[in-house]
């Protein structure tokens, strides 16, 4: 019984690789220096950066369902008050996701505000506007290219400042579409670097008759 607790002292003291049983505190010190090794590769390749290839791919598996040139054959609006720049995902009638590129070329950063320019939030509201129009504008009822008017929003919060250089990414569901009146409603939120930027509630328009 002795022999027997001395080899098991022996084998739980010890940890086996391919080169046999190794002490405990030799194999720990393998691992720690394992570690080591591996985080300073990463830190190496954070510091030298990836590179613009590399960033540019991340983005190489989304698909442009709509061009700018397809949006502008569904939405009446127009520079500079076009806030949809292509839509990346799409189930006719239901739902869509669209991006937004923010630049400071855009005309209301002049003065909102001069020293710290921020996308007003009422237009981070139309810009999910205008993609739930390009949903609601292809259904039955509808005619691409009609003028449609906000009726209602509720349910509106803003969770981070959306500014120059930032990409909006949105998506919309139609919640309701009333052929017969040209009404509908849908919910919305948007994203910028994976972060919540706005959501609504719910939205309400109206198809201009």
């Amino acid at each position: 019984m002795k022999f027997l607790s001395i080899v098991a002292t022996v084998i739980v003291s010890s940890v086996f690789t391919t080169e046999g049983f190794v002490p405990q505190h030799q194999a720990l010190h393998r691992a720690s220096k394992t570690r080591v090794y591996a985080d300073v590769a990463v830190e190496a390749e954070v510091a030298a950066g990836v590179g613009a290839e590399a960033i540019s791919a991340l983005t190489k598996s989304v698909k442009t369902v709509f061009s700018l040139e397809d949006i502008n054959k569904i939405l009446p609006h127009r520079y500079p008050f076009l806030l949809v720049d292509k839509v990346v995902e799409y189930e006719k009638g239901k739902k869509a996701v669209g991006i937004k590129s923010v630049t400071l070329n855009e005309p209301h950063f002049t003065g909102h505000f001069p020293d710290r320019p921020i996308m007003p939030g009422v237009l981070q509201v139309e810009a999910l506007a205008q993609l739930a129009g390009i949903v609601c504008l292809q259904m039955d009822g509808a005619t691409p290219g009609a003028v449609f008017f906000f009726a209602g929003v509720d349910g509106v919060k803003w969770k981070k400042p959306v500014v120059p250089g930032d990409t909006l990414v949105m998506e919309v569901e139609i919640l309701k579409w009333n052929a017969k009146f040209g009404l509908a409603k849908a919910t919305g939120r948007a994203y910028v670097d994976g972060q919540l930027a706005v959501e609504v509630k719910e939205m309400t328009f109206a198809l201009a008759k």
